[in-house]
């Protein structure tokens, strides 16, 4: 069943959704090169702490494997999950997916930026700004009455349009009371397939798109999904409520 939220639950998405998008912003804003994505971890856990938030990244488990990380740091060709290490330090060109998890007042938010450390080449950039033109496409199909494959294929027809792999073993999904809820929300699919969306539903959006070809690979770490054919990726997300109109976005950077 997918959990519709009543109007306290739905203050308290806002809340969370709100510290979320400071807590994205304040980290990403301290990539640089020499930048290890450790140091990036011990600062994620250090702002959460002061917004009041509490990580579900941090001992986050999957069968026998904990993650270790307070968020998740994926570098380059790395999709996402990325964990933290002294040893990943950030270099000139190098494009770093930030996704950050977290937990106020018994709620989730979630949201991923994709930025360059210093200088990017002009291809990568076009990738990041595809992905989170994607996001945004994805969102604004996010309509009372329409589907989540209305909200799927809006984001694969960017990708094709713009001849970019769509990542389709990792997908975005309901969120509130628990990071993961109903329904899934694949990045790739057809409009009027799947579950319709209604008020009150929070959903967490998130395109990924590859360079070269989508399949996907995991390191020896259990964690860390890269690109199979060892092209770079990018990730983009936001946390939204589905309302009456138009779906608004929780996680959406207030200024």
């Amino acid at each position: 069943m997918i959990p519709i939220k009543n109007s306290a639950e739905i203050e308290k998405m806002r809340r969370v959704g709100a510290i979320s998008a400071k807590v994205l912003d304040e980290i990403c804003r301290h990539v640089a090169v020499g930048v290890s994505t450790a140091d990036l971890n011990d600062l994620t856990k250090e702002v959460m702490e002061r917004h009041g938030a509490v990580s579900t990244s941090f001992g986050f488990r999957s069968g026998k494997k904990i993650f270790p990380g307070y968020g998740c740091f994926a570098v380059n060709d790395e999709i996402v999950h990325g964990i933290p290490s002294e040893k990943k330090i950030l270099q000139e060109g190098d494009i770093i997916s930030i996704d950050l998890a977290m937990r106020v007042d018994g709620f989730v938010g979630d949201n991923t930026r994709t930025v360059g450390v210093g200088e990017i080449a002009l291809e990568m950039q076009r990738l990041i700004d595809i992905t989170q033109y994607a996001l945004q496409a994805g969102i604004d199909a996010a309509i009372a009455g329409n589907t989540v494959g209305h909200i799927s294929a809006a984001i694969q027809s960017v990708a094709d349009e713009n001849g970019l792999g769509v990542v389709r073993e990792l997908i975005g999904h309901g969120i509130g009371r628990e990071m993961h809820e109903e329904p899934e929300v694949p990045n790739y699919g057809v409009a009027g397939k799947g579950p319709q969306l209604k008020p009150g539903m929070t959903l967490a959006v998130e395109p990924m798109f590859t360079m070269g070809k989508p399949k996907i690979s995991v390191d020896s770490d259990g964690w860390t999904i890269r690109t199979a054919d060892g092209k770079w990726a990018a990730h983009s997300e936001h946390t939204l409520l589905i309302t009456e109109s138009l779906p608004e976005i929780l996680t959406l950077l207030k200024k």
